[in-house]
């Protein structure tokens, strides 16, 4: 087994000509050649998240956020970014990430994230232009099992996602029966329009701007969680890939890795 066989797996089922052209999926650090020992799969590649790779025999890191994002001048461990490249090389770990790609593709985060609610989707909040049908792109839509109260959906909304708070624009401006709901893994506060046009009555996501709240308070109820909460299914997306392909193979999800922010 070989760093590359499982990136092909990954990329079967989120091929990285599906990310946005900003991003930055694929192999950050490593050798797609070399023997792969095990796989840790995360959201975020952090030094700890490197040691416990290391710890558990895996030499390759499957991750949601890229390592990098940014061009490195130096690389002396002044920054985790820095440090998680150094431990990786100096410990022989690769480092895949998938991140819009995974976003973009049906049955990724967006998709999950309807599946938890019990939301069959029906269409795609932001297709990309670059892909036909209309099926691959960024956010879902779908109706609800039942209809719900706006309070009664972001209390579901929260225990689904392990929420401890969520967001919301007023509860009491919304439609008192919500059926239809649209929802955007990670930052989608850019698709409330769209989110709007599809006929949702409410829209799950993260790191919504204060601005977007104003402008969009009377016109849809807004359930805002935190950014980890809405893409920490990725770990389970990639547990299943390799799973699914390789029944017997070494795969781990980080118990390192928790939640940056603190609700306090």
């Amino acid at each position: 087994m070989t760093v590359s066989d499982i990136i092909a797996a990954i990329e079967g089922f989120a091929p990285s000509h599906y990310q946005e052209s900003w991003d930055n999926t694929g192999l950050q650090v490593g050798d797609r050649s070399a023997e792969c020992t095990g796989v840790l799969v995360c959201v975020d590649v952090t030094p700890g998240v490197v040691d416990e790779a290391i710890s558990r025999g895996c030499n390759l890191i499957v991750s949601h956020h890229p390592l990098l994002f940014n061009g490195l001048k130096s690389i002396t461990g002044a920054t985790p970014v820095e440090q998680s490249v150094i431990r990786a090389i100096g410990g022989g770990v690769s480092i895949y990430s998938s991140h819009t790609a995974v976003d973009n593709t049906p049955g990724g985060v967006s998709h999950t994230m309807a599946a938890r609610l019990g939301v069959r989707p029906d269409a795609v909040l932001a297709p990309l232009a670059s892909q036909p049908g209309g099926e691959i792109g960024t956010g879902v839509v779908g109706n609800l099992p039942e209809a719900l109260t706006p309070e009664l959906l972001i209390a579901l909304v929260k225990e689904t996602f392990g929420s401890p708070v969520a967001r919301c624009t007023n509860p009491d401006a919304a439609a008192r029966q919500i059926t239809r709901v649209a929802m955007c893994g990670g930052s989608g506060g850019s698709l409330i329009a769209d989110a709007e046009a599809s006929g949702a009555q409410a829209y799950i996501t993260s790191d919504t701007r204060y601005h977007d709240f104003v402008d969009h308070q009377n016109s849809i109820l807004i359930i805002d969680i935190g950014h980890f909460e809405s893409e920490q299914c990725t770990k389970d997306i990639f547990y299943q890939i390799i799973r699914q392909k390789f029944a017997n193979f070494a795969v781990y999800k980080s118990t390192t890795e928790t939640n940056p922010i603190h609700y306090v």
